[in-house]
């Protein structure tokens, strides 16, 4: 018996955020008689894959017990780049994409540093990335959207007449993240790190260069979910994205990782972001206040922390 409730428990502590998407969906399916139509779930999935994808990149550095303020902005700075170097600098598209994502390992790179080398907590490093990076994608747009070139808006569109081409990036990107957390050396890394620093530098990790390849991920993931928002607004917005940062950190909670690091998986942070994205269209749906959305967010987010906060003193 003493098993059976133990076993109980672990299941619900590895699966918590996947049994409540499961009570969310029954519930508003329940309420809302659109809720489980073909077209309303998939825009759930569009809705969910430019918050998704910057978990993704924040999983990582979440896992190594850091926290990243900036991919809200380095997502805008990096569309902002794509669409200048390509409609006002003449660039082929391809090699702007390719800039753009230099643009967003660069920022990843600089958090890094800071960190690594500037010893600055990772809270002040990536709050200041965060004004950076805003602030440049102003300058170089001067405060105005910049039209997407043409072949990158195509990510916005659909595959036949159902499935949105940002669910299919959204998929794509959950992949490469799950393979690097559960596959690679530098996942295997990132989890030492999150467990103890100290350790995992005497057991011979070179914890500075993990952490520099850590930010840098973000940041490259940061730059897909900026492309990926632009192209469904057909624009760069050098204002696109904010508050980004906080969704995806929730995500990533909300998914099971712990903001003190050495735990977290893609898996858990795919269903956090379907959670976030289910539970706003839910509320929409049932044409609840967005005023109000706000605050069931909150308290989703409040919550998520306490849980992992009392399973700690569990484990403790």
């Amino acid at each position: 018996m003493p098993n059976k409730v133990f076993l109980r428990q672990s299941w619900l502590a590895e699966n918590g955020a996947l049994a409540a998407l499961v009570v969310l969906v029954v519930a508003l399916s329940l309420l809302s008689s659109d809720f489980l139509s073909v077209t309303n779930l998939l825009n759930v999935g569009a809705q969910a894959a430019v918050t998704a994808i910057l978990a993704f990149g924040s999983t990582f550095v979440i896992v190594t017990g850091g926290i990243d303020l900036s991919v809200g902005s380095v997502a805008a700075l990096s569309a902002i780049v794509l669409a200048w170097t390509a409609g006002v600098a003449g660039l082929p598209w391809p090699l702007a994409t390719l800039v753009s994502l230099a643009v967003g390992v660069a920022c990843g790179l600089v958090n890094a540093m800071l960190i690594a080398y500037g010893k600055l907590p990772p809270f002040i490093a990536t709050l200041a990335m965060l004004g950076i990076a805003r602030g440049l994608a102003l300058v170089i747009s001067q405060g105005s959207p910049i039209t997407m070139p043409d072949a990158v808006t195509h990510l916005g569109d659909t595959i036949g007449p159902y499935l949105p081409v940002p669910v299919v990036v959204m998929l794509v990107m959950g992949v490469i993240a799950a393979v690097i957390l559960n596959r690679t050396y530098v996942g295997r890394a990132m989890y030492a790190i999150g467990g103890n620093e100290e350790a995992a530098r005497l057991s011979g990790i070179k914890v500075s260069r993990q952490l520099l390849i850590t930010y840098a991920l973000s940041g490259g993931f940061a730059t897909v979910a900026g492309i990926v928002l632009a192209s469904r607004l057909a624009s760069a917005q050098p204002q696109a994205a904010a508050g980004y940062e906080l969704d995806a950190i929730a995500a990533v909670v909300i998914g099971g990782a712990s903001l003190s690091g050495g735990k977290g998986r893609a898996l858990g942070t795919f269903v956090g972001a379907l959670i976030l994205a289910v539970l706003r269209n839910g509320l929409n749906l049932l044409s609840v206040s967005a005023f109000w959305q706000q605050v069931v967010i909150g308290v989703v987010i409040a919550l998520a922390v306490l849980v992992d906060t009392l399973r700690r003193r569990g484990m403790s």
